[in-house]
């Protein structure tokens, strides 16, 4: 089984490591007996699936999350099901390497009209004008 992410790229289930661990927050005293908080590993540097600028934008992306060793690293406690923590991460996951596969557009330099400019410097002088008449009457 692996982690579908378009019709294109999939992630295998040995890139994937999970971890069950106790977590916070409410639950009683079950808190303390169960390990329901997931902790998901993606080793993106190792990765065949993901391209060279895919895995830039990836790693931009998931910022402190991002390990030195090219993993990304996602803790999930939100759910006191571990398999809804489970679930919660894989989609999490699923979703940053979906914007990490979208190409930013390309920025178009643009420039300012010189009528453009001429209109804001004649609106300018025409603010100026009001508010010099404002002053004391001699």
């Amino acid at each position: 089984m692996s982690l579908r992410i378009t019709d294109q790229v999939s992630i295998e289930d040995w890139e994937l490591t999970e971890q069950f661990i106790r977590a916070g927050g409410p639950g009683g005293q079950n808190v303390n007996k169960v390990s329901s908080a997931v902790e998901l590993r993606f080793e993106a540097e190792r990765s065949p699936n993901l391209p060279g600028p895919v895995k830039a934008r990836l790693r931009r992306i998931a910022g402190r999350r991002w390990t030195k060793e090219g993993a990304v690293v996602l803790q999930v406690s939100s759910e006191r099901s571990q398999t809804r923590n489970r679930e919660i991460a894989r989609e999490r996951l699923a979703d940053m390497i979906r914007s990490a596969l979208q190409r930013p557009k390309k920025r178009v330099a643009t420039r300012v009209s010189l009528n453009q400019k001429r209109k804001r410097v004649d609106a300018k002088k025409r603010r100026s004008e009001v508010k010099a008449l404002r002053g004391k009457v001699e």
